[in-house]
């Protein structure tokens, strides 16, 4: 007969525990693991004699154990790419100047419209498996490339279907209201009755919507065009998140905070009014470095002020075809570390509990605690620090999704 119980030991565990100090650290811990559930995680000399009965021990080697990690925002589902946009930038055109010359995400829509949903799940895998493969067990992935009913509903039906060929947890965001296509041009309104509206509710129907999402900007969508997708998300029950503040402050994140939105993203040029509302509101802020890196943004997000009012801070890839085409979640952990000054603790955190926080799974995911998903990265590294400190290097030596390990 197989043993029921496994145990983990002989190593560190970072717990990431809600409600203990930094990151939870337990030298010579130990997890204990049954049917995809923790049932232990604490000191090795704790663990419950009856839990050891039964039970395989697995031997950490004096390896560390985290959380898996979690991407709490991305846009993997998409097809071409849009490498000669770099090379504009380089050139320097600015994000704004291309997305008015008809590039940015317009551009994807094309490629995205051309491929069936079959097609998209399978374009999408090749960087899903470069998440997976540096501990990534929980990602959300996007809608926004459509831009008409059919085709938004696809992307999600593709992000749906990435859980069924990988051992990954997938989340979904509608995100119709992410760009005005050509043929609404200069009728944001008409484009929100018609296709945005519409659509989020033959999504709901089907099941393919954790989340409603929007990009508020200059280029995008008003706050009160914002607001009339908020509210027909609030009617159906959706939680929702926004894109806020990223090239300008048009007050996208307080109104965000105002529906009681799960994370704003971006952030760049939040003000103090938008940060005072999040705290209130409870709004998780998800930064991207991915993007302020590839579009050259000079104004970074501020991120003292997020601490001091006690904003919890996620960080994610941001992976996409254009403004941040970046499918590693370390490489993001360095760059919120070099580019935004957060802290390894702060990396580590935003990569695990407050990304869970971000897309509303804290009581799932995101820490090891006990009753919660067995989701767990096992890393071949002396110190948390690791983590964040190397670029283009992958310590991970196993990832556990819901019980079952899967070597790198």
């Amino acid at each position: 007969m197989s043993k029921l119980v496994q145990i983990w030991a002989n190593g560190s565990v970072a717990t990431l525990a809600t409600g203990r100090e930094g990151l939870g650290i337990i030298e010579d811990g130990a997890v204990a693991i049954e049917a995809g559930r923790i049932l232990y995680a604490g000191p090795r000399s704790g663990l419950p004699v009856a839990l050891r009965d039964n039970a395989e021990e697995i031997d950490l080697e004096g390896r560390w154990v985290t959380p898996g990690l979690i991407d709490c925002h991305t846009h993997i589902v998409h097809g071409g790419n849009r490498a000669r946009e770099f090379e504009m930038r380089l050139e320097g055109a600015s994000y704004e100047e291309i997305a008015r010359a008809g590039g940015g995400i317009v551009s994807s829509v094309k490629a995205t419209n051309a491929l069936s949903v079959e097609e998209l799940m399978k374009s999408a895998l090749p960087r899903l498996d470069t998440l997976i493969s540096e501990g990534v067990t929980t990602i959300e992935v996007k809608s926004g490339y459509g831009l008409n009913i059919e085709a938004e509903l696809n992307m999600l039906r593709a992000a749906r279907a990435l859980e069924l060929v990988r051992p990954v947890r997938v989340v979904t965001s509608y995100l119709a209201a992410h760009a005005t296509p050509v043929e609404y041009k200069g009728r944001n309104g008409e484009y929100i009755t018609d296709v945005v509206l519409p659509g989020m509710e033959q999504a709901h129907a089907e099941g393919l919507v954790d989340a409603v999402d929007g990009f508020c900007e200059g280029i995008a969508f008003s706050p009160a065009e914002i607001a009339r997708v908020f509210d027909h998300a609030k009617a159906l029950g959706i939680p929702v998140k926004l894109h806020a503040e990223q090239l300008s402050n048009l007050g996208g994140t307080k109104l965000a905070a105002a529906y009681g939105a799960l994370s704003a993203d971006h952030l760049e040029y939040l003000d103090n009014e938008g940060i005072e509302a999040m705290a209130k509101a409870g709004t998780v802020a998800v930064l991207l470095p991915g993007a302020f890196y590839a579009i050259h943004e000079k104004q970074k997000p501020p991120v003292d002020a997020l601490r001091k009012a006690g904003v919890p801070i996620a960080v994610a890839t941001d992976c996409n075809p254009g403004t941040s085409p970046l499918s590693s979640l370390l490489l993001t952990m360095n760059m919120s570390a070099t580019l935004f000054g957060l802290t390894v603790e702060e990396c580590l955190v935003g990569a695990t509990r407050n990304a869970a926080r971000a897309l509303g799974l804290l009581s799932e995911t995101g820490t090891l605690e006990v009753g919660k998903s067995a989701d767990l990265a096992i890393w071949d590294i002396s110190s948390p620090a690791e983590l964040a400190y190397r670029m283009g290097f992958n310590p991970l030596h196993a990832r556990i999704f819901k019980g079952e390990r899967f070597d790198r």
